[in-house]
């Protein structure tokens, strides 16, 4: 049984800390090659997990330190069939996968949970082609897509599904169909471009709103990840319902656009105690956010000047 299915601390005021850009970290800092971008390959090899393990336990050891939870995220943000196809995975691949990587969690939570740092298991889900660029299914049709990965994370003691860099509102309402389907708790995360609207133009407001509209507000919360502050700080209206949807900050360490860093040949890590004391701004707009962490760029430097800006010396 789940431990935090039916009772996720992040929903009853306690501040969980994630980890930063997995994906950009293991690449440019650690030299890792990483195939498409695809974190969920290293899962397969005692060296790529303890290469994974080594990445986690660095951002756990702060989220400790400051008496904060931690959301255990799965590197399996690629493992869906089409980018599964590219890297030489098929359904039952892609499925072992997914419970090993949910069992390399639970490895950690044992490892690092106190009754101060409750330790919530999230099946990470991303989209079905770029982050970066809108896609263009149906909401039926990435309901049918997503729906066998986020089966296989409800056959788990994985806690919830969060799905990152969603960019349509058509894929986060196909996924969050499908996770009331499977009863799976499901957090949904837009990313935006530099003006705060997603890659199609449809304001964040307006995305949350169809969302909700559409599936009876069935998100425990929403994030903003994989977007700078600066890109959709004014893009948030605190006197709108919509707003207080929004539990969760992971944003990039970059201030560059999409495009320009789709182009860059090395990583820009941005200034970390400057992204912490945005963070600082931001928890005090918006009290309903309670999970930080970091996207593309950001390492345990960063999300260490976030909560040395966000949350009291435990």
């Amino acid at each position: 049984m789940a431990k935090y299915r039916i009772h996720m601390p992040q929903l009853h005021g306690k501040t969980l800390v994630a980890d930063g850009g997995l994906e950009t970290t293991l690449i440019f800092r650690d030299g890792v090659d990483l195939p498409h971008f695809a974190a969920f390959v290293l899962v397969a090899s005692e060296e790529g997990r303890r290469r994974l393990k080594a990445y986690f336990r660095r951002h756990l050891k702060i989220a400790q330190a400051r008496g904060a939870g931690f959301v255990l995220d799965t590197p399996t943000w690629r493992a869906n069939p089409d980018w599964g196809d590219k890297l030489g995975y098929d359904r039952a691949g892609l499925k072992r996968i997914n419970e090993d990587s949910v069992g390399l969690a639970l490895e950690l939570r044992e490892e690092y949970e106190t009754a101060d740092t409750p330790c919530v298991i999230s099946g990470a889900i991303g989209p079905r082609g770029d982050g970066y660029k809108a896609g263009r299914m149906e909401a039926g049709e990435a309901e049918d897509y997503h729906r066998a990965q986020i089966a296989d994370f409800a056959g788990t003691q994985a806690d919830m599904v969060t799905a990152y860099t969603l960019n349509t509102v058509n894929e986060a309402l196909g996924i969050t169909r499908a996770a009331h389907s499977a009863r799976m708790p499901a957090a949904i995360a837009f990313t935006v471009e530099t003006d705060g609207r997603l890659p199609d133009g449809t304001t964040l407001g307006a995305a949350i709103d169809a969302v909700d509209q559409a599936t009876g507000a069935y998100p425990a919360y929403y994030l903003i990840n994989c977007a700078h502050p600066t890109h959709f700080e004014r893009a948030l209206d605190p006197k709108a319902a919509w707003f207080q949807r929004i539990g969760g900050i992971r944003a990039n360490a970059s201030t560059r656009s999409h495009a320009e860093l789709d182009e860059a040949t090395e990583l820009d890590a941005g200034d970390p105690a400057d992204l912490g004391r945005r963070y600082s701004e931001l928890a005090r707009l918006m009290p309903n956010v309670h999970v930080l962490g970091g996207c593309c760029g950001t390492d345990e430097r960063h999300i260490a000047a976030i909560c040395e800006a966000v949350l009291p010396a435990s």
